[in-house]
C-alpha cells in the first residue's frame, strides 16, 4: 500500500537539545496513525515539521509525495489540520465559517453537506460561542474537510470533552477512514488510540520507543494475563507456596499470572483447597495505557533507548 507519510531519520535540534532524534516511520494511505508520547517528548515538533510549519535539522520527510517545508503552499491545499482545543470567531455561524474557509482555499464547498459529514447540520446557523465543546470540535473537523484533504492532522481532538462528545468525534474519525483519508492523530487518551488507530508510534525524549498496531505493542511489551480476586495477604502467601505462578497482593486484591486457561483452573482449585476467604475473580489484561506507562518509565530509568515494534 502506498505511503501517505514517509519519515526517515528525522531530527530537529535546538542548540544542544535534540527535540526529535533520528526517528523513522511511514503511514500507509487510508490508515489512522496515532502518535503518542508524554509532554515534551517531541510530538508537537514532529507534527509541525510534517505540516510544513517548522523546518527539520536532518532526515527526509514526505507528505503525499511532497517536502512539507519546500512545497508547503502546494501541500496545504491537500491536507486538513485541526489544532488542539479549536477556537474560531465567537459570533460566526458554522455555515458562514465553511463559506469563509472555502473562499480562503478558493474551492467550492457545500456547507450543509460538510456539516452533515460531522453530524452538525442542525447547528448550521448557531453562533460559535453557543456551541458545546464537542460541537466546536466537530466544526473544526468540518473546516478541515473544506479543501477535500487526503491527509488530516488531528491534534488531541477530544481533549476536555465528556465521554458522549468524545465518542461522537470517534465516529467522525472512523468516517474519515471509511472515505480513504489518512488520519494522523495525536492524543493523550490511550483508549482512543487503541480503538481508532491501525498503527501506533510512541515517542519519548525524541526517540520512537515502540511502533506497531496497538494489539501488537501490548502483546510484545505487556505482562501476562492475570487472574485477579479479592482476598488478603494470607491467600497470596498460600498460593505462592502451592502454585508455580507469580503472585502479587495489593489493596486487598491478589493477582496470579496465567499463560494458559488450564492455569486459571489450577489457581481456582488451590483457592478452594485453602479454605481461606476470597471473593469475585476476573481476568486482567494489560492495555495500551499500561504498556505506555511502563515503556516511558523504563526509558526514564535508562532501561531502554529506542525500539521499533
Amino acid at each position: 500500500m502506498p505511503s501517505a507519510i514517509r519519515v526517515e531519520g528525522l531530527a530537529k535540534a535546538y542548540g544542544p537539545v535534540r527535540a526529535v532524534d533520528g526517528i523513522s516511520f511511514d503511514v500507509p494511505e487510508g490508515h489512522v496513525f496515532a502518535f503518542l508520547g508524554p509532554n515534551g517528548a517531541g510530538k508537537t515538533t514532529t507534527v509541525e515539521i510534517l505540516e510544513g510549519l517548522r523546518n527539520r535539522s536532518a532526515g527526509s520527510v514526505e507528505v503525499l509525495g511532497l517536502d512539507p517545508w519546500k512545497d508547503g503552499a502546494k501541500l496545504h491545499q491537500r491536507i486538513g489540520v485541526i489544532p488542539q482545543e479549536f477556537r474560531f470567531f465567537e459570533k460566526i455561524h458554522p455555515r458562514e465559517a465553511i463559506t469563509y474557509y472555502s473562499r480562503l482555499f478558493d474551492t467550492p464547498a457545500d456547507p450543509i453537506a460538510i456539516l452533515k459529514r460531522v453530524y452538525l447540520e442542525e447547528k448550521a446557523d448557531a453562533k460559535f460561542d453557543t456551541l458545546s465543546g464537542g460541537q466546536k470540535q466537530k466544526l473544526g473537523l468540518a473546516l478541515s474537510l473544506v479543501n477535500d484533504p487526503k491527509v488530516l492532522f488531528l491534534d488531541e481532538p477530544t481533549t476536555g470533552l465528556d465521554p458522549q462528545a468524545r465518542r461522537g468525534i470517534w465516529e467522525v474519525i472512523r468516517s474519515f477512514k471509511a472515505d480513504g483519508r489518512t488520519v494522523f492523530l495525536t492524543t493523550h487518551y490511550l483508549e482512543e488510540a487503541s480503538l481508532l488507530a491501525d498503527d501506533v508510534a510512541i515517542i519519548h525524549h525524541g526517540k520512537i520507543i515502540a511502533r506497531g498496531p496497538p494489539e501488537t505493542i501490548v502483546a510484545a511489551h505487556g505482562r501476562p494475563d492475570r487472574l485477579r480476586f479479592e482476598a488478603g495477604l494470607e491467600v497470596a502467601r498460600y498460593l505462592s507456596s502451592r502454585i508455580p505462578f507469580a503472585v502479587t497482593a495489593e489493596n486487598h486484591h491478589v493477582e496470579v499470572e496465567i499463560r494458559e486457561k488450564e492455569d486459571a483452573i489450577k489457581v481456582l482449585a488451590a483457592l478452594e483447597e485453602s479454605h481461606l476467604p476470597w471473593e469475585r475473580f476476573s481476568v486482567v489484561r494489560d492495555t495500551l495505557e499500561d504498556v505506555f506507562v511502563r515503556l516511558v518509565g523504563r526509558m526514564d530509568d535508562g532501561v531502554i533507548k529506542s525500539e521499533a515494534a
